[in-house]
């Protein structure tokens, strides 16, 4: 994941590329900042579509491989890494599978697909009601225990059974994005739903995964902070610094200056953190003990993970059984259906922009969400545990790297099939110190939050109504979850159901933040 800002570029100013231009480096040479090297129908040569989707991959693959790993203690597999594998391997190649529908049948952009913050508050919500909770493996179950899944005997049903939950109310769910786009409704809908109400929702999605962050991170302080600051001084402090690489071409060598800082610096802060584990590890410089503080930053806790894991692995539709289906976890994962909607339509604008295309007509628009629908769907049947949506920080590549061809994205989406397949390639993830991940989720989890806060530049901030709206829509969406978290047995209606319903609900931060901005933007008088 790429988090360097880029500029907002003047479409007026877009020079459409030279389709015939060969190289990057040729182009970097020939054409002014901030002009498009390869526009969205350019074909570039097919060793820099590798090199370029390879890319795009890597930028994405942070966020991506971030949902998996926050699941994997509420689906009760912080200990199985064999499932931590599967999982990172079929969100993968779903991934993949989406972004090569997006881009061929959606909205035809240069847009990549991936799991979504947005499913994550609701399946947390979901996962924390009281029948889902994981069974205490070193205690007997009560005889009257009502949580069928800490009866079981196998070990893998204790967790299968809980994504069959997650998979029944994605895929219910996203029939609501197939229907909105399917019927043009969007347009409707959007009528309504101003940056009052969208910038509470995607902030608290960012902002209440803080506990999570706090958790990775606090397993060595000092390796969270460290990959923090390697991410930030490669995209921030050196993005303007250029290495001198070499190119063959026309029979001589070439010296060219590439931008690697700037395009690679997510992974050179995560990989620069993890080869100082790795380090540490080796020397036994770090506790040897799991109960002395820093031995989660050890390299070699789950080493068997890629010895055991199988060389290759298809994902396939039911691997986990047929999905589970309940009302309360359909509706709350709603929720995130029509955050991830709002989040997607504004992506495909700057997406336009970015790779030299018109502005998308709404027929284009209705399209990409009804795509996007079917891909969350897809998702649910694979079990992937999440749904996809648009990628905002590859967006923010194409004005980086000035390439948006629709060609490069395409080859993106075969690369994450392609790798989702090799099972030890996924588990060599696992082996990521917690403390790295840590420091990773710093970083993007707070560009969320400020991705949801950046809706905000075209509202009034001097009018009261509008701060109103905004304070009290955010600060809503963090007490009443917290207070129903801690008091879980507040909600006695009578109806197990609607119990849960409300739970769920009520325990979702981005749809109490949406709900209120949404109703209170449209009924207190004034504009934003």
């Amino acid at each position: 994941m790429n988090f360097s800002m880029s500029k907002n570029h003047d479409p007026e100013k877009t020079v459409i590329a030279d389709p015939r231009a060969e190289s990057l480096e040729e182009g970097l040479d020939s054409r002014p900042e901030g002009n498009l090297i390869y526009s969205i129908n350019d074909r570039p040569p097919w060793y820099l579509c590798i090199l370029l989707g390879f890319q795009h991959y890597i930028l994405a693959f942070g966020g991506i491989l971030a949902i998996p790993l926050i699941l994997a203690e509420p689906l009760c597999i912080k200990e199985n890494n064999a499932a931590k594998s599967q999982l990172i391997s079929t969100i993968f190649f779903v991934s993949g599978m989406c972004t090569l529908l997006q881009t061929t049948l959606g909205t035809r952009l240069p847009i990549l697909q991936g799991g979504t913050f947005t499913f994550i508050t609701p399946t947390l919500a979901i996962l924390a009601l009281p029948k889902w909770r994981c069974p205490d493996t070193g205690a007997t179950p009560h005889p009257n225990a009502t949580d069928s899944a800490a009866l079981l005997v196998d070990d893998d049903e204790v967790w299968k059974v809980r994504i069959r939950e997650i998979q029944g109310a994605i895929l219910m769910a996203s029939m609501l994005q197939l229907v909105l786009g399917l019927s043009g409704l969007v347009g409707l809908v959007l009528r309504f739903i101003g940056p009052l109400a969208i910038a509470p929702t995607i902030s608290l999605i960012g902002l209440s995964l803080f506990i999570q962050a706090g958790q990775k991170s606090g397993a060595h302080w000092g390796i969270a902070a460290l990959t923090v600051c390697l991410i930030l001084l490669f995209s921030q402090y050196l993005s303007k610094v250029n290495l001198p690489l070499i190119a063959y071409k026309d029979k001589k060598w070439k010296v060219f200056q590439y931008p690697l800082f700037k395009l690679f610096s997510a992974l050179f802060g995560m990989c620069g953190a993890w080869l100082v584990c790795f380090l540490l590890t080796y020397f036994n410089a770090l506790p040897s003990s799991p109960n002395e503080y820093g031995y989660m930053a050890r390299t070699d806790i789950n080493l068997n993970a890629v010895k055991s894991a199988a060389w290759f692995y298809v994902p396939y539709p039911g691997q986990w059984g047929s999905p589970t289906v309940s009302v309360s976890s359909v509706l709350g994962m709603m929720a995130g259906v029509l955050a991830s909607t709002m989040e997607s339509i504004g992506d495909y604008y700057a997406c336009a922009r970015l790779s030299g295309a018109p502005p998308p007509p709404t027929h284009a628009i209705n399209r990409g969400i009804a795509v996007e629908g079917v891909g969350c769907i897809l998702a649910a049947l694979w079990g992937s545990g999440n749904g996809t949506t648009s990628y905002s920080q590859n967006i923010a590549a194409l004005g980086i790297t000035r390439v948006g061809s629709r060609l490069v994205l395409q080859t993106a989406g075969l690369l994450m099939i392609i790798l989702g397949l090799f099972g030890k390639f996924s588990a060599v993830f696992i082996t990521i110190p917690d403390p790295v991940i840590g420091g990773m989720f710093l970083v993007m989890f707070g560009m969320v939050a400020a991705v949801g806060i950046s809706n905000l530049q075209y509202v009034d901030l001097n009018s009261s109504r509008n701060l109103l709206i905004l304070g009290f829509s955010t600060f809503s969406g963090l007490v009443l979850p917290t207070w129903f978290h801690s008091n879980p047995g507040t909600i006695n209606t009578g109806i197990k159901e609607l119990d849960q319903l409300i739970m769920i609900l009520f325990t979702t931060h981005m749809f109490i933040g949406g709900f209120f901005g949404f109703v209170l933007d449209n009924t207190i008088p004034g504009k934003s």
